[in-house]
């Protein structure tokens, strides 16, 4: 992390500070779910553009139309809906902070998924943090979310990806029961940015191939759906969505539903690169390593870290039935590096999702924001870090122009 700007915020930090980063959160979006970390990542340019060109180099590898074809068999056919594009709007790339050969950090892929993220409270948190650190000395300065752009280009990007050339009452951030959610605070921080509103999917109402919502006692006709839902909770929960996946619907996705499944833990048996650990899947491994201490197990379309085994034993894989094998993948475990530290001189675990958009009418991704997960313990997302200290959700932050 940035050698200069850590201990001038650890030397300043406080109680208070933190009390008042959840004041100005709460006020700008209402209190957040899930457990917001004590401090932002101060990540330098060098590591922020180094981990943007191995997201950019490793989504490259599984773009071409052959490799998605590929990809695409991983879409259950009750599911595979029609109309999916060339490439996904929205990319999240996550990456696990270790020591490199060098001795600086470098990034290790975790997992890749064509699905949103929290776009709009990224910028919202970090600009809370600005202000707080306004009094924090050698800290007052203008700082940046954004990577390698300005805020206003970056905005527009944004828009362009969610909301495509539709009026912004035309589209809908759906998920299920989203007032429930643990990233509702997203959602109303991006109905503030780009006046998208969410909705439950179980109110949308269908004729035929046109869909609508109902708003103040009109109903309004949906072209675009900003897609929020994730399948595991949609069966799990049995929730009664009012149409079929496979249902012909006039009506574009950002991102179209296929890419949950196609850009996914899936790909990265696929992948070569050196940010990629080794990983095979389940149904292709004839003989088991020796030592599976040095692996982790995964099931491919999981959410927010459920069913990962990290202390791997033969026993953990033979209760894996073998008409799933093909659905899980065994990948080469990786060593966190101590790479934040907190008042105290303790290290904490750190990874960093590279949050990629491609409006449609772009045929790239541009790198548009990094969102952080801080840990210390084996587990990193947010729901394995619910009362422990300097741990759980935060944002990339560097100076402004840098």
């Amino acid at each position: 992390m940035d050698p200069k700007k850590r201990p001038l915020f650890n030397a300043a930090w406080s109680p208070e500070c933190f009390a008042q980063l959840t004041k100005l959160m709460e006020g700008r979006v209402g209190r957040v779910p899930f457990r917001v970390a004590e401090t932002p990542l101060f990540v330098t340019p060098e590591l922020r553009d180094r981990l943007t060109r191995s997201a950019l180099e490793i989504v490259a590898q599984v773009s071409s139309p052959e490799r998605v074809a590929q990809l695409r068999k991983a879409v259950p056919a009750r599911y595979d809906m029609p109309g999916m594009d060339a490439l996904p709007n929205t990319v999240q790339v996550d990456f696990a902070l270790v020591e490199g050969e060098s001795g600086r950090l470098e990034g290790q892929l975790i997992e890749m998924q064509g699905f949103p993220s929290l776009y709009a409270l990224m910028p919202t948190m970090a600009e809370c943090w600005a202000e707080v650190m306004r009094a924090m000395p050698g800290l007052d300065e203008p700082w940046s979310s954004w990577t390698g752009l300005g805020r206003e280009r970056a905005v527009s990007l944004l828009r362009r990806a969610i909301v495509a050339d539709n009026d912004p009452e035309h589209v809908v951030l759906v998920d299920i029961e989203p007032q429930k959610q643990k990233t509702r605070s997203d959602f109303v921080a991006t109905q503030q940015m780009l006046g998208v509103e969410a909705m439950c999917v179980t109110q949308i109402k269908v004729e035929g191939r046109k869909l609508f919502r109902e708003k103040d006692g009109r109903r309004v006709p949906i072209k675009r759906i900003y897609n929020r839902m994730v399948f595991d909770e949609l069966e799990v929960k049995k929730v009664p969505v009012p149409f079929r996946w496979t249902d012909e619907l006039d009506v574009t996705w950002c991102s179209h539903p296929n890419w949950y499944w196609t850009w996914s833990k899936y790909c990265l048996p696929f992948l070569d690169h050196p940010a990629v650990p080794q990983t095979r899947f389940l149904s292709e491994i004839e003989e088991l390593p020796e030592d599976l201490s040095g692996y982790v197990l995964k099931p491919l379309f999981s959410f927010a870290g459920s069913g990962v085994v990290v202390d791997v034993t033969p026993e953990a894989i033979a209760a894996v039935p073998a008409e799933q094998r093909s659905n899980w993948v065994l990948m080469r475990k990786i060593e966190y590096a101590p790479a934040l530290l907190m008042p105290d001189g303790k290290g904490v675990k750190v990874e960093v999702r590279v949050m990629l958009v491609r409006p449609p009418d772009e045929p790239s991704f541009t790198s548009l924001l990094c969102l952080v997960r801080l840990s210390r313990g084996k587990m990193i997302g947010v729901d394995h870090n619910k009362d422990t200290p300097w741990t759980g959700g935060s944002v990339g932050m560097w100076p402004e122009g840098s």
